[in-house]
């Protein structure tokens, strides 16, 4: 699991150790990454600390061979870790997108092969790529991040296209997410006037936590879309994609942008992880969701689909009285 230690990372890793789940535990803080341990330990499962950065190949490697080792063959591969900068590409740096590229693509891309290379002989094994509604549009002053997720779905359809060629069992899945209420808006690079905060609305990140567990367990295809406003985002990006540019060019500059002026030259996670006790939630709990009704829906589809024919059956079973009578 990279990206363990804080945010939707920390989310997940909680969901699974709930189940007594034997987790290697991947961000680059040590202090942080113990933390989560402890944390997993006390939930019931059990983990192991693996402090790298995600744009080492090596450090991957060997990273899934200790885990091989110490905790059994690994049957899930979750890839999470992400970085961001906020800024209009004006300001941008080469060496700012190059690192986010590093980590938001590359990371997944590294982590992906360390995965396959233990997942291919057993032919079994899942994977699940943390995404979002950005990997179908991208939107001002992150554009960065939004490039790293196109560029995820972009591999990850060509992986996906490659197993089924060669019949693989192995499942691959992209989860794609909304607008979470995580550390990343305080710890990312800022060029912004005012604080960041994400697009609403908002949801927390033990629900999409629970997402990503829904993904693992079942068979839930190419992707989950765990929101409906990550679906119409998505559906929008697809579809009308010149009206999703002008529309995110009105609103997405303001929407992302809170009323608390930015403290200038605060720490950031950009080449070293910020110092400190994050976990998974950030500083929006009285503007996130605790639930989301398209995923309660499709976590539920089977109950869903035999209430709606049971209804129409119903339906119809008065219609036909009804006529009969009449």
């Amino acid at each position: 699991m990279t990206g363990a230690s804080a945010g939707l990372g920390r989310a997940i890793v909680r969901e699974f150790a709930r189940e007594g789940a034997h987790i290697g535990l991947i961000a680059r803080g040590q202090e942080r990454l113990e933390t989560t341990r402890a944390e997993v330990e006390q939930l019931g499962g059990k983990g192991l600390v693996l402090p790298l950065d995600v744009a080492d190949a090596g450090a991957l490697e060997d990273a899934a061979d200790r885990v091989e080792r110490e905790l059994g063959s690994i049957d899930v591969w979750i890839n999470n870790a992400m970085l961001s900068v906020y800024s209009p590409i004006r300001e941008m740096r080469a060496e700012e997108y190059e690192r986010v590229t590093q980590v938001t693509y590359l990371g997944y891309v590294y982590g992906t092969l360390a995965a396959l290379r233990r997942m291919l002989p057993r032919d079994r094994g899942i994977i699940i790529q943390i995404g979002s509604s950005l990997a179908y549009v991208g939107i001002p002053i992150q554009s960065a991040y939004c490039a790293g997720k196109h560029a995820v779905r972009g591999f990850t359809s060509s992986l996906r296209a490659e197993l089924i060629h060669d019949r693989s069992k192995i499942r691959v899945t992209m989860v794609q997410m909304p607008a979470i209420n995580t550390p990343q808006f305080d710890w990312s690079i800022n060029r912004m006037a005012h604080r960041p905060e994400p697009v609403p609305p908002i949801f927390q990140p033990e629900m999409c936590a629970s997402a990503v567990r829904y993904a693992v367990r079942h068979d839930v295809g190419r992707e989950l879309v765990v929101t409906w406003s990550a679906r119409k985002l998505i559906l929008g990006g697809r579809f009308v994609p010149g009206y999703v540019e002008r529309r995110v060019a009105r609103e997405a500059y303001e929407d992302q942008e809170s009323s608390e002026p930015e403290t200038p030259d605060r720490p950031h996670n950009l080449w070293e992880p910020v110092a400190g006790d994050w976990a998974a939630r950030g500083r929006f709990d009285l503007k996130a969701s605790e639930r989301s009704l398209a995923l309660w829906l499709r976590m539920h589809r089977r109950w869903v689909l035999f209430g709606a024919a049971l209804l129409a059956l119903i339906i119809v079973g008065v219609a036909a009285w009804v006529g009969t009578a009449g």
